[in-house]
């Protein structure tokens, strides 16, 4: 004899997680907090390579996490930025060991055209993600103002920096990690806001509403 008894049990979705957000925001301001403050001569004391360890285990790895983290939220956005961002400064910590690193010692003239060509790489690798980081923050208006202007003051610092190498400008590299530094400060605030909103499960620290919305666009698609 059966019996409505004898039905399974609906099986519910696993629990959500963390907000892994903040800590891709802070891995990603730290890192470049540091790579900025180096690009603004102001480790003149200091080797200027205090990033680069960083770069893999940081802003890298757990930027790659927060990402991996992001899919399993289904965050389309953050696990798209992070995990991007996060293979950048692995990228880059690679290209530096491999490539920067790797050219001749002498003569001095050999040693002057190498350092221009890896000027000229890095002027196109920072164009290539100028080009991502465009459309991601087109798309961060759909968000909130914080995270706009984490991609707005970041696309600011990247295009800076792209024309800086390409113009083999010292002054305009220069200028790019102020830029750089002030995106390090916003995206440690949006970061921190995170944190304390999470933790209080409402808005402590503002971070601001979606600029416009396009919900009603992708409705008129479909």
């Amino acid at each position: 004899m059966s019996s409505t008894n004898d039905a399974p049990a609906p099986v519910l979705p696993p629990p959500g997680i963390a907000d892994p957000a903040p800590l891709g925001l802070a891995a990603f301001a730290l890192t470049t907090f540091l790579l900025s403050a180096a690009n603004a001569g102001w480790m003149g004391s200091a080797t200027g390579n205090a990033w680069l360890g960083y770069a893999f285990a940081y802003g890298g790895l757990c930027q790659l996490l927060a990402g991996m983290w992001e899919f399993r939220n289904r965050n389309v956005f953050g696990a798209t930025a992070f995990a991007t961002y996060g293979g950048f400064w692995i990228g880059l910590g690679l290209w530096v060991l491999l490539v920067a690193n790797a050219g001749p010692k002498a003569p001095l003239s050999a040693v002057a055209a190498y350092a221009a060509a890896t000027g000229k790489d890095l002027g196109w690798i920072l164009l290539a993600f100028a080009i991502f980081n465009t459309y991601m923050l087109i798309f961060s208006t759909q968000l909130n103002t914080a995270v706009f202007l984490v991609f707005l003051t970041l696309e600011a610092t990247e295009v800076i920096l792209f024309i800086g190498f390409f113009a083999n400008s010292s002054g305009v590299h220069k200028f790019g990690g102020y830029i750089g530094v002030l995106t390090a400060l916003v995206a440690w605030y949006t970061s921190a806001a995170g944190v304390i909103n999470g933790m209080k499960g409402g808005v402590i620290a503002p971070v601001g509403r979606p600029l416009f919305d396009m919900s009603g666009r992708a409705r008129a698609i479909t």
